[in-house]
């Protein structure tokens, strides 16, 4: 059984800075992509972030130039850094990998920006 743990997260003001990690464990063979998603209170759920390998990333418009992806392979582990938060980033975010045959989400965690 695979499972995403996400940690991070929480409360800030507008223009600070929060840390978002998501460690996938159990059986793993092979990871694929991974990333981040959010979803706002009556909102879809939207796409962030997402990383292949190492150096391959794509980002929301809206997050381009404050938010960075990354992951380390050996720790199974992506991250989120998010700078220059806005309070219109406020949402749940997800994390999501393709894990072997399967995809796989997060149990979410809580971003507030406060204006």
């Amino acid at each position: 059984q695979v499972q995403l743990v996400e940690s991070g997260g929480g409360l800030v003001q507008a223009g600070g800075s929060l840390r978002h990690s998501c460690a996938a464990s159990g059986r793993i063979f092979s990871i694929g992509a991974m990333g981040w998603y959010r979803q706002a209170p009556g909102k879809q759920r939207e796409l962030v972030a997402r990383i292949v390998g190492i150096g391959s990333t794509n980002y929301a418009d809206s997050v381009k130039g404050r938010f960075t992806i990354s992951r380390d392979n050996a720790k199974n582990t992506v991250y989120l850094q998010m700078n220059s938060l806005k309070p219109e980033d406020t949402a749940v975010y997800y994390c999501h990998a393709f894990v072997d045959r399967g995809d796989y989400w997060g149990q979410g965690t809580q971003v507030t920006v406060s204006s």
